[in-house]
């Protein structure tokens, strides 16, 4: 499993690039907002669909309905590959 942590500092645009260096199309991800803890295990998991401008579109859902804005990820994890 790759996981990939974003640094605290990084903008839209290099956590884009982050996630495009780590990860492909068509591989199951899960996207974390904050750091894991007992309470909070997983915000997202799906197929990673695409790279768009402003979010990471998962299961080819728009933004606020699956996929999630690149400046609210803290960790992607790789599930499964393609």
């Amino acid at each position: 499993m790759t996981d990939l942590t974003i640094p605290p500092d990084a903008d839209t645009e290099q956590t884009k690039a982050l996630v495009q260096d780590h990860f492909e199309i068509g591989e199951t991800i899960e996207v974390r907002s904050e750091e894991r803890t007992e309470d909070h295990q997983t915000d997202i998991t799906g197929e990673l669909t695409d790279f768009e401008p402003g979010y990471l579109e998962i299961d080819g859902q728009p933004l606020g309905e699956g996929s999630v804005r690149y400046d609210e990820i803290h960790t992607v994890s790789k599930i499964e590959s393609v």
